[in-house]
């Protein structure tokens, strides 16, 4: 067993809790990570993890290999860092987490020219809707949709998430345009599913596109944009995703004066003082993003 991986593992396993959750970061099984905790408790001569079915907690032993484990990790990570900055090359791997909408039909393609420019740059772009804890969670950028809490974050805005009410020109046709929110209430409306974390909502979002109401319902904005084009009913999707469609005649807004008010988009980060790799993504970005959208 490679034991700088060894002790990555165990660190990670640590901060999240979870034997599971280290598996999935670090795209390996259970069965491994169990393996790695295994090799180092064998070198070591000492049990690091007191483990069961339904929680894990360190030893006493544990407990000081882990935050030895965390100064050796950072140092590593430091002396990476001091050596780009004297060199000048960007290098390593960037983490991202963002919202799964704005992850794929914002950041994904942006990351794809960003790749083409830093051939010693890798980026691991993970999208979902859950709240995750950005000051823990091994991201180097977090994007988040709308009002920030108070943190010790830096958070630096990128732009306005407006949401719109769509549906095929065939739906209209067929079942009438709503006038009103309430006028909802008589249509086939198709929900989005946050997942873990909801967010503030409006009355006639709770209410008409929960999962509850909704004939279908999806954690992915692009299958109900594809449904609603296919004139399955009216779709509460952000603008970003909607506009082309609207350009081309598959899809008609409505409500257009009861649009819900838009929340900024910021992105996130720890500290004022970047890695070389994150500052070169983070100047890249908001420069095509200034171009782009």
């Amino acid at each position: 067993m490679d034991k700088l991986k060894s002790m990555q593992v165990f660190v990670d396993v640590v901060e999240r809790g979870s034997l599971a959750k280290a598996a999935a970061h670090f795209n390996i099984t259970s069965t491994m990570v169990g393996k790695h905790l295994k090799a180092l408790e064998q070198n070591l001569g000492t049990k690091l993890l007191n483990r069961t079915t339904r929680k894990q907690s360190l030893t006493e032993a544990g407990e000081n290999y882990f935050h030895q484990c965390q100064r050796i990790l950072d140092d590593i990570r430091e002396a990476e860092e001091n050596l780009q900055t004297l060199t000048n090359i960007p290098m390593g791997t960037i983490r991202i987490n963002a919202p799964v909408t704005y992850g794929s039909t914002v950041v994904a393609p942006l990351v794809a020219q960003f790749l083409q420019q830093h051939p010693h740059i890798d980026v691991e772009l993970i999208v979902d809707n859950n709240r995750i804890d950005p000051l823990h969670d091994h991201f180097d950028l977090v994007f988040r949709i709308g009002e920030l809490e108070d943190s010790s974050l830096i958070a630096r805005k990128v732009g306005d998430y407006q949401l719109l009410f769509c549906a095929s020109p065939t739906y209209f046709e067929r079942f009438g345009m709503p006038r009103q929110t309430k006028d909802l209430g008589l249509h086939h409306c198709l929900g989005f599913y946050y997942g873990e974390y909801l967010p503030q909502q409006k009355e006639y979002e709770s209410q008409y596109f929960s999962r509850q109401q909704s004939r279908l319902s999806s954690n992915s904005g692009n299958v109900l944009k594809a449904a609603a084009i296919e004139h399955a009913g009216i779709i509460l999707q952000p603008a970003i995703l909607l506009e082309k469609d609207i350009e081309q005649g598959l899809l008609t807004e409505c409500l257009t004066t009861s649009r819900p008010p838009s929340k900024p988009i910021h992105v996130l980060y720890k500290d004022k003082t970047q890695p070389l790799k994150v500052r070169t993504f983070i100047d890249f970005f908001f420069r095509q993003i200034s171009r782009t959208f």
